[in-house]
């Protein structure tokens, strides 16, 4: 029993070793400034990943190729990489204004350049955490490209296999592939990979795009290409970071824009010394708890307001969203996209233009009186951006030489997490929030509680959870581990400690803000990563996320106005 118990203990100590070797690494080579992924400077890299073998990049450190986890990264990185041999991570350093179009990843939203047919450029705004991320899928990336050459290159002077050299053809075939010789291609790319066709044929239209239908077989093809120049011809992949990057990061300099740029509208609007609730959410669900009721009437009286929630979050219903935002807009939101390369969006709610009896929130404060507050809506961070961008908002605004403090009365964070007890879709409520690798620790008094969301058809639970380095380096030791020790984890994330850490120094340490502001912290579940087949790689949340990301929004709105 012991013996079993101390295995199972190394294993978990040993994969947080491998995250732990990989941080550092990753800031090694970024203060070092350019490496080579499959050289000998990659190779830490590579060895911690293939040891930590996470959830989400599944088969991994097997020989067969990994699947979905190839898809959730091509999703995370832009169209073409795969055909690069130079990647080059950037800051803001004005491609926007450029020939170049900007790529933006499906999943994650940021700006890369497709400099020319070898080079890619990575435009990163959003701190450390977005290049770990990067790195990370890259190492995955690339790894999984040699698993590809090592299965078709025969000898030392570049012959490969008939399969290959089928791929190749199919490939660079400048007419549309029939049926059948889609199936051929198939067939010869899923013995490449060590797939079955039936794996293969599942995940094609997955990975393909309107311009790109046979996407997957070419996505094959040139990981397999490079790799093969790299082992035959030395030719080796190169990340590099740029100057800029290396020097502008750490400095907030994209978070102190946006701050900047955001108080200069709330003082343009009067809203300054109105008391102010910061929410950091999506950018539909405040404003469809405040105004769906008000613009879908004559839908809600054939459906329940849930319905209209889901309704209002599937791509097809554009109409009906406008419809809830023209009418906002009409009636106190100001609406602030993003310029300053932080990607966050906001609304910010006028509430005093709000005829809060109208909705169905059951507000029993009087709403025409002129302590309205105001509701600031800012998007989702990433990592330790998020302590950029809270750390910058809280600051004082400069008026005429002197300091004037906003007068938050409330900071609220929702969003998606993993779940480590429970499925997809449930609710959390962290009492506390652990900083993985370290021992840190931020616990705080939640506004929000268990008996808040309970008896609404979906399961609550409450207790401490970790943020996370990165989500894609977690596995189910490490996790195991979280979830039975005494630190009584309920899940994962990544911004929390950091939100935690803002908020603590602008309160109890600088006196930015008061020191009794309230806080209110609130996840749903993405997915359970010690239930295989339910991480985040197997796929989104579908509809299943609208009724708690609406149960925890409403909550939030009520707690705000009563």
């Amino acid at each position: 029993m012991n013996k079993g118990k101390h295995q199972g203990r190394t294993r978990a100590q040993e994969s947080s070793n491998a995250i732990e070797r990989m941080y550092i690494t990753m800031r090694h080579l970024f203060n070092r400034g350019f490496y080579k992924p499959m050289g000998v400077s990659g190779e830490t890299l590579r060895e911690a990943l293939l040891l930590l073998r996470p959830e989400i990049y599944g088969s991994v450190a097997e020989e067969k190729a990994e699947l979905e986890g190839l898809l959730y990264v091509i999703d995370r990185l832009p169209q073409g990489i795969e055909e690069c041999t130079y990647i080059n991570l950037t800051s803001d350093e004005g491609y926007g204004s450029s020939h170049f179009k900007p790529i933006i990843p499906p999943k994650r939203r940021r700006n890369c350049y497709r400099i020319d047919e070898e080079q890619m450029n990575i435009e990163v705004t959003r701190g450390r955490s977005e290049i770990y991320d990067i790195l990370t899928h890259l190492t995955f990336l690339f790894v999984e490209s040699h698993k590809i050459s090592n299965r078709v290159l025969i000898d030392e002077q570049g012959t490969t296999t008939r399969d290959w050299i089928k791929l190749e053809k199919a490939v660079l075939s400048t007419k549309k592939l029939t049926q059948k010789e889609r199936e051929i291609a198939i067939t010869h790319t899923a013995n490449i990979l060590g797939r079955t066709f039936s794996e293969l044929t599942q995940v094609y239209s997955d990975f393909a795009t309107p311009t790109q239908p046979e996407r997957l077989l070419h996505i094959v093809y040139w990981l397999g290409k490079l790799a093969i120049e790299e082992q035959v011809n030395s030719n080796k992949r190169t990340v590099t970071f740029s100057p800029v990057l290396r020097e502008r990061l750490g400095h907030h300099i994209h978070g102190e824009i946006w701050a900047d740029n955001i108080k200069q509208v709330l003082e343009k609007h009067g809203l300054l010394e109105k008391p102010i609730h910061i929410i950091s959410a999506n950018m539909h669900s405040v404003m469809n708890s405040l105004f769906a009721p008000i613009a879908l009437k004559s839908e809600l009286s054939k459906k329940s307001i849930f319905e209209v929630y889901e309704d209002l979050s599937q791509g097809k219903n554009k109409a009906l969203r406008n419809k809830v935002e023209k009418l906002a807009l009409q009636n106190g939101m100001i609406y602030i996209p993003d310029h300053s390369g932080t990607n966050i969006d906001v609304q910010i709610f006028d509430t005093s233009k709000i005829d809060l009896a109208k909705t169905d929130l059951e507000v029993t404060s009087n709403s025409k009186s002129k302590e309205q507050p105001v509701i600031f809506v800012m998007d989702y961070a990433f990592g330790e951006q998020a302590y950029e961008t809270m750390d910058e908002l809280l600051k004082p605004i400069k008026i005429n030489g002197n300091n004037a403090h906003l007068n938050v009365e409330s900071i609220s964070i929702m969003g998606k997490a993993g779940i480590l007890e429970g499925g997809k879709g449930d609710i959390m409520i962290p009492s506390a929030h652990i900083f993985e690798g370290t021992a840190d620790n931020y616990p705080f008094k939640n506004e929000l509680s268990k008996t808040d969301l309970e008896n609404q058809g979906i399961a609550v639970y409450e207790g401490a959870m970790i943020t996370v380095l990165g989500t894609s380096l977690q596995n189910k030791e490490i996790l195991k581990f979280f979830y039975n020790s005494t630190w009584n984890v309920i899940g994962l994330e990544m911004e929390g400690a950091h939100y935690q850490k803002a908020i603590q120094a602008a309160s109890r340490v600088r006196g930015n803000i008061k020191d009794d502001v309230k806080v209110r912290y609130a996840y749903y579940a993405s997915d359970n990563p010690l239930e295989t087949g339910s991480t985040l790689a197997s796929g989104g949340l579908g509809t299943s996320g609208v009724k708690p990301t609406y149960l925890i929004t409403r909550q939030i709105l009520k707690q705000i106005f009563n």
